[in-house]
């Protein structure tokens, strides 16, 4: 089945790069984390409070580079069980349920790997989904103040403008350009882009940090938020942490996988640090006005608005990298129901029906904090918090696991689906009230 090689793909398994040595591998593991969601961060520390923030930032990261190392161990004991060179996510979870002691999860042991390709689909497309916001709420931005834009970088003042254009006409107006950017399926190219979205993110990262490094008095900031503030910030925090699907392709991809864990432990820990930083004294910075993104709190001087443009370059690029992984999944799928003629026709038709898909539902919903804190709630809990300590109990079961194991692996599993579902439902409640444009609506605009 066309389906079964690429479950668990990712962005960054695709980036054409021959993996090799260590360094190539903790760059790519790097980048794989860190997307917009970062930029997400402050708000989310605004959410949870100054100190539970941070604090509950480290726990969940901790909690998903644990998980990343279960599905590690459990793909290299299938493997070795099966005489296999390598096992992805969707197939180690097939493999593991045809030998759990469960009849009834045996025979359906191949809905194991059906469901964690749609989990793979899902992430991936919300991914896109949150790209095209982000790319619209900062071409918006730098547009609709381009007369007021100046060499003088003052803190922003607290004034809503009316925006000039919708949000969604600057959505509409990057679609074209973005299936465009899909039909490229040449591999030197993307991994061009690749390199293009590293550079220009490490630059804005650079001068982002800069800036927030200034910070004002923050006594007047609360310790800790509300709890229902704080479910929201669950579901970015963990949609923060993008690279669960791409470590099982890195560690095979290397020439010697068993460095990997060094390299997983190393990149991680920079991850999580660099994580912390930015949302605590991004938060620290802008307190109660701070916005769905950092960039969008960022002075209006051509320094910034330049910050806003290389990130956008380098989101945009990097959709086409994170898109590969549900094209890799249901376009070999489709063209194999129809003739060889309709191939190419067919390829690109599906490419363009799934960027308009992404293109449709960020213009349905264009509040990008609260789409980041539902995707991350919905599909990206599963994927790193829910699965993996099932896993490795379906995978160790018949091998006299330990009782702190098993207890471990149930308490992540239930923390996950706790967060899962309560953060899917905070994120949807607060996507049905009426959006108050001075507070959390991601479109409006700032002088």
């Amino acid at each position: 089945s066309p389906m079964v090689t690429s479950s668990s793909q990712s962005h960054c398994s695709l980036c054409p790069v021959a993996l090799g040595g260590i360094m190539q591998t903790l760059i790519h593991l790097l980048k794989c984390n860190i997307g917009t969601g970062l930029l997400g961060l402050p708000l989310a520390m605004k959410n949870a409070g100054l100190l539970v923030g941070p604090i509950s930032l480290l726990a969940i990261g901790i909690l998903t580079v644990h998980c990343m190392v279960i599905l590690l161990n459990c793909a290299h004991h299938l493997s070795q069980r099966l005489q296999k060179t390598f096992v992805n996510y969707g197939e180690a979870m097939m493999y593991s349920l045809e030998t759990c002691p469960n009849a009834w999860l045996r025979t359906h042991s191949v809905w194991g790997r059906y469901t964690v390709s749609f989990l793979l689909i899902t992430t991936q497309l919300g991914f896109c989904s949150v790209y095209f916001m982000f790319m619209a709420d900062n071409l918006q931005q730098m547009v609709e103040e381009a007369h007021m834009t100046s060499n003088n970088c003052q803190p922003r003042k607290i004034l809503v403008l009316t925006p000039i254009l919708d949000i969604r006409f600057y959505m509409l107006t990057i679609l074209p350009f973005l299936v465009l950017l899909v039909f490229i399926q040449n591999l030197r190219m993307l991994s061009i882009f690749s390199t293009l979205a590293n550079v220009t993110t490490l630059g804005s990262m650079a001068l982002i940090f800069e800036y927030i490094i200034q910070i004002p008095d923050p006594s007047s900031l609360p310790l800790m938020a509300s709890w229902k503030t704080f479910l929201l910030f669950f579901g970015t925090a963990i949609f923060t942490f993008e690279g669960v699907g791409t470590v099982l392709p890195l560690k095979n991809q290397m020439k010697h996988p068993q460095q990997f864990s060094f390299v997983l432990y190393l990149g991680m820990s920079v991850v999580i640090i660099l994580y912390i930083c930015l949302g605590t004294l991004g938060y620290m910075k802008f307190g109660s006005n701070t916005q769905a993104s950092i960039t969008l709190n960022l002075p209006n001087c051509w320094l910034y608005q330049s910050v806003k443009l290389m990130y956008s370059i380098g989101i945009f690029f990097t959709y086409a990298l994170q898109f590969q992984v549900p094209a890799e999944i249901i376009i070999p799928f489709v063209i194999s129901q129809v003739s060889e003629s309709w191939t190419l026709f067919i390829d690109l038709s599906v490419r363009t029906a799934l960027v308009c898909l992404t293109c449709v539902s960020a213009i349905l919903i264009p509040r990008l904090d609260l789409v980041i804190s539902f995707v991350g709630s919905v599909s990206s809990s599963a994927l790193a918090l829910i699965i993996p300590p099932l896993l490795e109990l379906i995978t160790f079961y018949a091998e006299d696991m330990s009782c702190v194991t098993i207890t471990k692996d149930i308490i992540i599993s239930i923390l996950g689906l706790l967060g899962c579902v309560f953060g899917t439902y905070q994120a949807l409640y607060e996507l049905i009230q009426p959006i108050n444009h001075s507070i959390t609506n991601s479109t409006g605009v700032y002088a």
